[in-house]
């Protein structure tokens, strides 16, 4: 017996003819607002990849490129079924490829669903990327004459100066490398000569930040050596006055930006699953409808839509026999080559 079964005459086709079209091009709508989102999602990462532990945070853009590019395609060619569906003629060359058509829109809802999933889970692997990504960049600032570490300098100092930041976790992290070239240090000054001499690995180390942690917001003008030296500085305790330099990390920072952006997309993920769900529903209901018409010569003739042609549990042991008949003929056929390769 045939599941959720409608009555259909010719307005009622209509209608449902014309609403899937409109679906189908919002769809398609969709489908280019999800390419877009993954190409700056995408262009946003590429902008910071130097402060990136690994290159596997580009799966999802590439992934959500992938999905918007297949979107579209899929559901312009729904939309033209529907769009020719109350032709006879015309709906005649669409008929054999409908049944395939909605299994694939089936395993897009997958894809969709497990894309859904990973903007939700980079997160994790996002946040511990950016850990060890940030925390070499700040080793590296100084290097801006080593290739491939000429531009770590300007992408660091953007990103604190964009995402009001300062550091890897807060601004104490500059306190624990020396981010001032050598090519710049006079070594015959004595202050020089003894910060070095004093660090085990002939580092010279400050309590200081780089300007791009400065906080213009701030009516005191900027304090970013001897950060921690009260005494260095007129009026001025760094235990209780707040600093006129960003204190929250980068990592922080970062992490909430694109975690921001991937929820917003996950979201527009789960979202995108109804809408192609509902269209793959009302695609059903139209063809059963065309195919069951008393006189399909007669376009104002009544039919019957349904969703499946028999109950839930009669489709699904349909499907496992049909899988375990083609797993029996693949054995069949690798048999008959084995029996084959013996007596040759």
């Amino acid at each position: 017996m045939a599941l959720m079964k409608v009555k259909f005459d010719l307005p009622k086709r209509v209608k449902l003819a014309q609403g899937l079209w409109l679906m189908y091009w919002l769809a398609v709508m969709t489908g280019i607002l999800v390419f877009s989102l993954g190409l700056f999602f995408k262009i946003e990462l590429r902008k910071r990849s130097e402060m990136m532990d690994n290159n596997e945070s580009h799966f999802v853009p590439n992934l959500l490129i992938l999905v918007g590019l297949a979107a579209c395609g899929l559901n312009v060619f729904g939309g033209k079924v529907c769009h020719d569906s109350l032709d006879a003629m015309k709906f005649a060359k669409w008929k054999p490829m409908v049944k395939g058509y909605l299994m694939g829109c089936f395993a897009f809802n997958i894809l969709l669903f497990f894309t859904a999933l990973l903007c939700f889970c980079m997160q994790f692997q996002l946040y511990f990327a950016l850990a060890e990504g940030l925390k070499n960049g700040i080793k590296f600032y100084k290097d801006t004459d080593t290739p491939g570490r000429c531009f770590m300098k300007r992408t660091l100092d953007m990103t604190q100066i964009e995402f009001r930041c300062c550091g890897n976790n807060n601004y104490r992290d500059w306190f624990e490398v020396q981010w001032i070239s050598n090519r710049y240090l006079d070594f015959s000054n004595d202050e020089v000569k003894d910060r070095v001499l004093s660090n085990v690995e002939g580092k010279f180390l400050m309590e200081s930040v780089p300007f791009s942690c400065c906080n213009p917001g701030s009516p005191r003008p900027c304090i970013q050596h001897q950060l921690t030296n009260n005494s260095a500085h007129y009026d001025y305790d760094h235990h209780t006055e707040e600093l006129n330099i960003w204190t929250r990390g980068c990592r922080e920072s970062l992490v909430a930006y694109y975690g921001g952006m991937m929820n917003s997309i996950g979201g527009l993920m789960l979202l995108y699953i109804i809408l192609e769900s509902g269209v793959m529903v009302g695609l059903q209901y139209l063809t059963t409808s065309l195919e069951t018409m008393a006189d399909p010569e007669n376009p104002e003739s009544e039919s019957e839509g349904w969703l499946l042609e028999k109950s839930v549990k009669e489709t699904v042991a349909d499907f496992i026999a049909k899988i375990k008949g083609l797993a029996g003929a693949g054995n069949q056929v690798g048999e008959g080559e084995e029996a084959v390769a013996t007596v040759s």
